[in-house]
């Protein structure tokens, strides 16, 4: 590991730079279904965190000497350089897609450790892993962990009847996305014609291949992972939602706050749970981290059905950590206020450095 030893003093650093993604609009349309206002034509989810980003630099700047950030765009020459120049102790790692391209997050963690500079969060193979939501799976089920059944349709084509071993009702999801683009009301189906009309819709708007899985109906949990511990867990709450609704978390519920779902998906942290059964769901969370080998932190989402037998339907490496989200509740809930995150979380990375350190003397 190259560090600058110079300003690495064993328990600070100096200059971290704050990587996140240039926002961009890479859909047409991101809400999944049809819309007629078109400033929520937007990946909201990006422009929602730009609007962190100062605040963020405000908090880390309490503890380092030099804070400087960099938005992140497809002209990776220029972000080297400007990297270079800057030559960061520490980055954090905000970035989650180049221009809309969700692929490439787990390459910009590659490139950090190709320039040896150590950042937050976690590592290129989790991150790679963890957004191919067919990957995740099998890597769960690899591990003999409990997860929906699923099968994956690749674009244009549909399954047939025959042989189509899933039960009604399914939830079909975009098999490389995160934030929740394109999951919406429609996302839940029960009949087979229903479902080939929806992959029809979502092959049309978004080009790639999508999840189908069995849709468990029951309660949803979020399971926050610090380091090595679990955070209070949180629940998701459909108590307002209109019958008709599926309860699920859509692209509006995280991110249109005039919506139907966004009003009436309230959290509830921590969630009432008993004894056995939190210990149980803390342990799957657990064992989902490391099957994904995660590190730092986590949110790994968890569907209990009828019989409150938990599923693991998403393991989210570097979850949103914006001030109102459900992470820095659950943190909260643990005592743990939102600059004592921020700095938890570059501490994880100082503790990487300090290891390769004492390794190469």
């Amino acid at each position: 590991m190259s560090l600058n030893k110079s300003r690495y003093n064993g328990n600070s650093l100096e200059k971290v730079l704050i990587c996140y993604n240039e926002p961009t609009r890479y859909y047409d349309n991101y809400l999944g279904k049809g819309i007629s206002d078109s400033k929520e034509n937007v990946d909201l989810s990006e422009s929602d965190f730009l609007k962190q980003i100062d605040l963020i630099k405000k908090s880390l700047s309490k503890k380092y000497l030099s804070v400087e950030t960099l938005a992140v765009n497809s002209d990776i020459k220029s972000a080297i350089k400007k990297i270079q120049h800057f030559s960061p102790d520490l980055i954090f790692n905000f970035v989650e897609s180049v221009e809309g391209n969700t692929d490439l997050e787990s390459y910009i963690a590659g490139l950090f450790d190709l320039l040896e500079i150590p950042y937050t969060g976690n590592g290129p193979i989790s991150l790679g892993n963890c957004l191919v939501k067919s990957r995740t799976k099998q890597i769960l089920e690899a591990h003999g962990i409990r997860t929906p059944k699923h099968t994956i349709a690749h674009v244009g084509q549909f399954p047939k009847k025959k042989n189509f071993a899933l039960k009604f009702p399914l939830i079909l999801k975009l098999a490389r996305e995160d934030a929740s683009i394109g999951i919406s009301e429609f996302s839940v189906v029960n009949d087979f014609d229903s479902m080939n009309e929806r992959l029809k819709y979502l092959f049309e708007s978004f080009n790639q291949e999508v999840l189908i899985e069995e849709y468990i109906d029951g309660r949803e949990l979020n399971v926050a992972i610090l380091g090595n511990e679990v955070l209070p867990i949180s629940e998701i709450r459909f108590d307002g939602l209109p019958e008709e609704f599926p309860k699920i978390v859509t692209y509006e519920a995280k991110w249109s706050p005039e919506s139907v779902y966004y009003k009436n998906t309230v959290p509830r942290c921590p969630a009432p749970l008993d004894e056995k059964l939190k210990e149980k769901i803390e342990k799957m969370a657990l064992e989902a981290f490391e099957a994904l080998e995660c590190r730092d932190y986590v949110r790994v989402d968890i569907r209990l059905n009828s019989r409150n037998v938990p599923y693991v339907i998403e393991v989210n490496p570097n979850p949103d950590i914006s001030p109102d989200t459900g992470f820095v509740r659950s943190a909260a809930a643990a005592g743990i206020g939102w600059e004592e995150l921020l700095y938890k979380i570059s501490t994880f990375a100082l503790k990487r450095i300090k290891y390769d350190t004492q390794a190469a003397g």
